[in-house]
């Protein structure tokens, strides 16, 4: 294994063209200079340097081994600085996954923060509701719905965000628009607009919720996201009933009324993965995260 100390010494030598200028060049005495020269030549069992007057000429050998040492040298210099960066967060890459509504709601926010924080680095974000089964595919930040207290698995580390109550978005002149609150059994009768077309842990946890109203839910009409189900109770469908986060941006005509007794919740968590968790993109990436979720109103 070549001493990269010692290419920099051969390499100061070469474009000197003798010992005392190298030495004077890197701080050392001519000695220590002579020292790592012959140490160099016995590691490569090569002849690096002829005498030329009072001065030393690379050999064939030396002049190939500078050249290389060159290129060696300057690939080195380059990851220096890229190691330099990536823990000033300066440079390389971090993927984000995130579901729908945060995606709209929040994103943008971090997006925005992350670029002007770390211009050099490159987003890689994903629309993904679940977490992946395999570690490999599992981003570096993963903003996730799933019930206070999960694990999210070796390696992982969740900070919960959010607790965000549901609320029931309603058409123009339904009977409970105008009203703070709502009991969610109020509802029962009527004919609902689905908006979880994945049937996934929100629309389970909305489930539970009503059963434990006493009651099923009679959807009348299924989207298959929150804008298209807002977009159906515009149309004067029927009520849907969805996440606060969900109802960030309404159209014109409707309402938001918060739902009572009980108030289905959903939380929200950053997944981060511990390798990268102190890196100062991530780091910029959860704060935001926190920042945006104190944004929210779950009262409308």
């Amino acid at each position: 294994m070549l001493d990269v100390h010692r290419l920099r010494v051969f390499r100061s030598v070469v474009a000197s063209g003798s010992v005392q200028a190298a030495a004077a060049n890197l701080g050392y005495t001519p000695s220590a200079i002579s020292q790592h020269l012959t140490a160099l030549q016995r590691e490569t069992g090569l002849t690096l340097l002829a005498r030329a007057g009072r001065g030393l000429r690379p050999t064939a050998a030396g002049h190939a081994l500078a050249a290389e040492a060159e290129r060696v040298l300057a690939r080195l210099g380059a990851a220096e600085s890229l190691i330099a960066d990536l823990r000033a967060g300066r440079t390389g890459a971090l993927s984000i996954a995130y579901f729908a509504s945060v995606g709209a709601a929040w994103m943008p926010l971090v997006v925005r923060r992350i670029l002007a924080e770390h211009p050099g680095v490159r987003l890689d974000l994903q629309l993904r509701e679940n977490i992946p089964d395999s570690r490999e595919e599992r981003a570096d930040v993963q903003v996730v719905v799933a019930r206070s207290g999960f694990d999210p698995g070796s390696g992982f580390t969740a900070h919960h965000l959010l607790d965000d109550p549901y609320v029931a978005v309603l058409p123009a002149g339904h009977r409970l628009a105008g009203r703070a609150e709502a009991d969610l059994i109020d509802l029962a009768d009527e004919g609902w607009v689905d908006n979880d077309f994945a049937r996934g842990w929100c629309r389970e946890n909305l489930i539970e919720a009503c059963t434990a109203a006493g009651f099923s839910p009679a959807f009348r009409v299924e989207a298959h996201d929150y804008p298209t189900a807002l977009a159906f109770v515009a149309a004067g469908i029927g009520p849907t009933v969805l996440p606060a986060l969900g109802a960030a941006q309404l159209p014109p005509g409707v309402s938001c009324v918060r739902l009572v007794r009980p108030t289905p919740i959903r939380s929200i968590h950053a997944v981060v993965h511990d390798a990268v968790a102190h890196a100062p993109a991530v780091r910029t990436a959860v704060a935001t995260l926190r920042e945006a979720a104190t944004l929210v109103d779950p009262a409308r």
